[in-house]
């Protein structure tokens, strides 16, 4: 076999081409090599931190200073034209949507005003803007504790630490008025010197202590979804821990299921609200998006909420985690085909298949259950006895419960459609069953007859319905917003203006 140097001594051009393909690839290596240390020197610029952040600093935007990808794209959960075929970003009023829900929540908040959330940037606004706050006049008044702000701003953590957490949940809403006044954001989730994930919210911390674990051995990976579960929850106010305190409370301790939520509720006879309708001793699901999440397949695989709502993605060569908070439908490429190869129309649809077919059954348990609040009502105008109504507002609230633990997870039907569906199929069971011992109870009381439906087509016919009075509530608001609100946020710039922020 002849040697490299016979070969170009006898074809000269063989040693040319070698000459030109060397410097070709030390021309690449040398483009590779340069890309490397831009983009270490680009890394290394922007993980110098700008401005030193104190432990429980609540400014985004002081925040943003040290982490301007991230701030940046937090703050486009601003962004509401988002739509999906159920929800998205859009403020939707689901009370106008569905009449039907405002008959089921007689007596409660939720039937004066319920609208589709939009995203977190506007969670302070939303929650002074709702009718189920009301229009407190001082710090004593209106119909919520001062528990209702805690998912809502860093100002919460701050103010914890502050007074105290039993303290926090001491008062009336409107007491903290001024101090929340930072929309949910970067301290809600992250350390300020690591910027390591962690959870800032008793109420989670004291869920897993009363089960025998420790939040603090989470992996990375569980933290991903733990900083979502501080807030999307099921929970109640516990009035016996602390006197005078709301104390903010999670049903874990039998599981995370919705029977075992409902039995350990049953056990301490503890309700909500009690029906202006039924009088059954209702329970108000608040939104078990994690405890269905964690019945369904993509819990079972490991993947957290972040991996899906927050994907990873690069900008100008840097690999960081998107803050813009919102549906993997609006960004399917970088959540779902991350793992699944379909295309992004087979996928939407895909989801839509399991919603149309969870939220046919939910709609039919929701009309059952309309129609057993208003029997019921029947049954108590003929002289219906406790005794003779007991077990039919059980069945009215186990089947509300398990209808609301569905409407209330937010994407259930899609975290865990199984489960949901299951969950769905159950309620309908007891409302009709619940149902039957109701027609018995009318026809021993004379009425024999099919209870005529209301017309309930509309928001309006159903709130007049079940006796409220919107004009009054929306006069009031309105002078809230007016008079009220000007004045936290005015006390909350005084404040902030004296904080500073310390250069590094």
């Amino acid at each position: 076999m002849k040697s490299l140097k016979t070969k170009i001594e006898e074809k000269p051009i063989i040693g040319w081409l070698l000459f030109f393909a060397t410097l070709i690839v030390v021309f690449l290596l040398g483009l590779l090599a340069s890309s490397i240390m831009e983009r270490r020197a680009e890394a290394s610029f922007v993980n110098v931190p700008k401005v030193k952040l104190t432990e429980f600093e609540p400014r985004n935007e002081v925040w943003g200073e040290n982490f301007p990808r991230e701030f940046q794209s937090y703050y486009r959960t601003a962004d509401t034209t988002f739509r999906s075929k159920y929800n998205g970003n859009e403020m939707i009023d689901m009370l106008e949507v569905d009449p039907r829900m405002v008959v089921l929540w007689a007596g409660y908040g939720f039937s004066k005003d319920y609208n589709q959330g939009r995203g977190h940037y506007y969670a302070v606004e939303d929650v002074r803007n709702t009718l189920r706050t009301g229009g407190p006049t001082n710090d004593d008044e209106g119909p919520m504790p001062s528990t209702c702000w805690t998912c809502k701003s860093p100002d919460v953590p701050r103010v914890m630490q502050e007074e105290g957490v039993a303290e926090f949940y001491k008062g009336k809403w409107a007491r903290l008025g001024s101090e929340i006044v930072n929309p949910i954001g970067c301290a809600d989730c992250h350390d300020p010197k690591s910027m390591n994930l962690r959870v800032t919210r008793p109420a989670l911390v004291e869920a897993f202590q009363k089960m025998g674990k420790d939040v603090n051995k989470a992996s990375h990976q569980e933290m991903r979804s733990l900083v979502c579960a501080q807030c999307h929850v099921e929970y109640y106010f516990d009035k016996y821990t602390v006197e005078g305190a709301n104390y903010l409370t999670f049903p874990w301790e039998k599981g995370m299921t919705v029977e075992a939520a409902e039995e350990y509720y049953d056990e301490m006879n503890f309700s909500d609200w009690t029906h202006s309708l039924s009088k059954a001793p209702m329970l108000k699901a608040q939104h078990p998006g994690y405890e269905i999440y964690m019945q369904g397949i993509h819990a079972q695989r490991g993947v957290s909420c972040a991996d899906c709502h927050m994907p990873y993605k690069s900008e100008g060569g840097q690999k960081f985690t998107d803050h813009h908070i919102q549906s993997p439908l609006n960004n399917v490429a970088n959540s779902c085909q991350v793992c699944h190869r379909e295309e992004t129309e087979k996928l939407i649809q895909n989801v839509f298949e399991r919603q149309d077919k969870i939220i046919e059954n939910r709609d039919k348990l929701e009309e059952l259950i309309v129609r057993a609040h208003l029997e019921a009502k029947k049954a108590w105008d003929l002289g219906a006895n406790d005794t003779e109504m007991q077990d039919i507002l059980m069945g009215i609230r186990h089947a509300q419960w398990r209808w609301d633990y569905v409407a209330a997870s937010h994407g259930g039907s899609f975290h865990a459609p199984i489960e949901t569906g299951r969950i769905i199929s159950t309620g309908l069971t007891i409302a009709q069953e619940t149902r039957i011992k109701l027609a018995r109870l009318l026809a021993a009381k004379g009425f024999n007859e099919e209870l005529p439906y209301p017309d309930i087509t509309t928001k309006a016919k159903a709130q007049e319905l079940i006796g409220l009075d919107m004009d009054q509530l929306n006069a009031e608001k309105k002078v809230f917003k007016q008079t009220i609100v000007p004045q936290w946020i005015k006390t909350a710039q005084e404040r902030e203006s004296k904080w500073g922020v310390s250069m590094n």
